[in-house]
């Protein structure tokens, strides 16, 4: 094995001599001097106000339909159910596929429902179980969209512009949010709720045109593709072995279940509480988005005086703070203040969850990884629309957000318990060191089971530390998809130790090597100071085969009787 030079990143390339007079490094707007970020960018501006026009229509739509709260809330809980469900196999195919060509059609697909869903709203077929089949169709193309997109964000900038592009992604939507929930309610109050769907359907195109002129990177392998079953199992077991990424992910659930009482709740806030109709809705959207834009633009700055979980906490405890202006407040120009609050500490916490999710992960696996927290964030989404659509209807909205508030909270103190890990300075690239042997024996992709030994000769002035780096090897090869891990000691010759581990394949043996990061390399290297010899520590790898099939096939001896 010997160590190559790293390959350039794929976002550097991107950089054009024409971009002198792009912001500069240290702006929140610096990952916009990347034309294809820039250019994509753009596009879901024009695909976020679509979304979020479409939003207000949904919303206001079942206002029109049924005056219960749970099926007001189950608005916002039809969208994101679908990302819970099938965020973890749309995470595995973001990994699996091209991602480029995953985005095209998922937003292809929502144009296609989002134009059915105007035609059927415009000829009055429209019912409260069929609005939120359509939504929720809405939701499947935004679940196999978001684990491609946001893990091509670091095929579009450098990892140190990736918070801000994260932040800038945000800060896209919540752009919209600001202006698109006022523009979907005037459309809505002028020409229907109809009008709403159609320009949601059409804003999907400048997407689609941005992407099907970024190229974007190929990623080309010798090994077969795998399957979805095992990438999926795979992604959940780096999760489960990573403590960070545990952390980060069980942060956005409880995140997420309390802080989407706001836009659950805000269409019956604004008609039963307020007393107000769809163009007051919308501007109260707009302020929570305004907000949002302010949460974006303090990221970076934040980020720089406190550590991650001071960040977290603080949006946990001012959108508490928000929550409560809303709920004790009389009318819509008092709790606008409340809703900023709120929208700037809902983008600060996700996009903090988002970048660390992403820089707590090798790019083979990112995909999967954005998706489970995903899966977590909008499952606790989901969750928290039903309950707290529930409490409303039981117990009155006021005291539903009270509620929702003293969850915040928790979710503050919650840190006292699991941290929040600040941005590792790991790096996560591929090692690219390893060299598939020359085997005498002709093996097919798909023989197997393999154990793989690896013998490493240790003196005992060396054993605590080969232990210790040991047992930080064992998760990276379990992590990264080894089975049976072992680790033994010579009876007759205790310098030596003997490393051991099975995989299922030898394709499986040829990606497990190379999943291995530049991070991890350190450990190898870390444990060859510790290896005695001029000679490196002998690899092993054999294929099992049992001897004998069955005991049954065993011959018996007779023993001849004794006269």
């Amino acid at each position: 094995m010997t160590d190559q030079p790293p390959k350039p990143d794929a976002a550097l390339q991107n950089t054009s001599p024409t971009d002198a007079a792009a912001p500069t490094r240290d702006s929140a707007f610096s990952p916009l001097r990347y034309p294809d970020f820039r250019l994509i960018w753009t596009a879901t501006l024009i695909a976020n106000l679509g979304t979020l026009v479409q939003g207000v229509g949904a919303g206001w739509s079942m206002t029109e339909l049924t005056a219960q709260h749970e099926m007001i809330a189950l608005v916002q809980a039809s969208t994101t159910l679908p990302i819970m469900l099938l965020a973890i196999p749309a995470g595995a195919i973001a990994d699996l596929f091209n991602r480029r060509r995953v985005m095209l059609f998922s937003q292809g697909f929502m144009a296609v429902v989002s134009g059915l869903l105007a035609v059927a709203s415009w000829q009055d077929v429209l019912g409260p179980w069929t609005l939120l089949a359509f939504t929720f169709l809405l939701g499947l193309g935004t679940a196999l969209n978001i684990p491609s997109w946001q893990a091509s964000v670091r095929d579009l900038v450098p990892r140190e512009d990736l918070p801000k592009a994260v932040a800038l992604n945000s800060m896209s939507f919540n752009l919209m949010r600001s202006v698109g929930p006022a523009i979907g309610g005037l459309l809505v109050a002028w020409a229907g709720p109809h009008a709403a769907f159609a320009l949601n359907a059409i804003s999907y195109l400048a997407l689609i045109y941005a992407l099907a002129r970024w190229k974007g990177p190929e990623i080309t392998s010798t090994l077969p593709t795998e399957s979805l079953g095992s990438a999926i199992t795979l992604g959940l077991r780096y999760v489960l072995l990573s403590p960070n990424l545990l952390t980060i992910i069980l942060r956005g659930f409880l995140f997420g279940g309390g802080a989407v009482v706001m836009l659950a709740l805000l269409p019956a806030i604004s008609r039963d509480q307020m007393q107000a109709g769809a163009m007051t809705y919308g501007i109260l959207l707009g302020a929570f988005g305004a907000g949002a834009i302010g949460g974006a633009l303090l990221s970076a700055p934040l980020r720089r005086i406190w550590q991650i979980e001071r960040v977290i906490a603080t949006a946990f405890c001012g959108f508490a703070l928000g929550t409560t202006v809303v709920a004790l407040v009389p009318g819509p120009v008092l709790a606008v203040p409340g809703l900023i609050l709120a929208g700037g500490a809902w983008v600060l916490a996700l996009s903090l969850f988002n970048v660390s999710a992403q820089l707590a992960s090798p790019r083979w696996v990112v995909g999967r990884v954005l998706a489970i927290y995903q899966t977590a964030t909008f499952g606790g989404m989901a969750m928290g629309s039903w309950l707290w659509g529930s409490l409303s209807e039981s117990l009155g909205i006021r005291a539903a957000l009270l509620l929702a508030a003293s969850t915040m909270l928790l979710g503050a103190g919650f840190g006292l318990i699991r941290r929040m890990p600040d941005f590792p300075e790991v790096d996560l690239d591929p090692a690219n060191r390893f060299h598939a042997p020359a085997l005498r024996l002709n093996l097919k992709a798909r023989s197997g089971p393999l154990m793989v030994m690896i013998d490493w000769n240790i003196p005992p002035e060396n054993t605590e530390g080969f232990l210790a780096a040991m047992a930080q090897r064992r998760q990276i090869r379990l992590r990264d998809g080894a089975r049976e891990w072992a680790l033994m000691r010579d009876l007759e010759d205790p310098d030596i130790w003997v490393e051991a581990y099975h995989v299922p394949t030898w394709t499986e043996y040829l990606r497990h090597q190379q999943r291995r990061t530049r991070s991890d390399a350190e450990n190898f290297d870390k444990l060859l100071t510790l290896h005695r010899g001029p000679e490196r520590p002998r690899v092993h790898r054999m294929i099992e085969r049992r001897a004998v099939t069955d005991y049954h096939d065993i011959p018996i001896l007779e023993v001849p009787k004794v006269p």
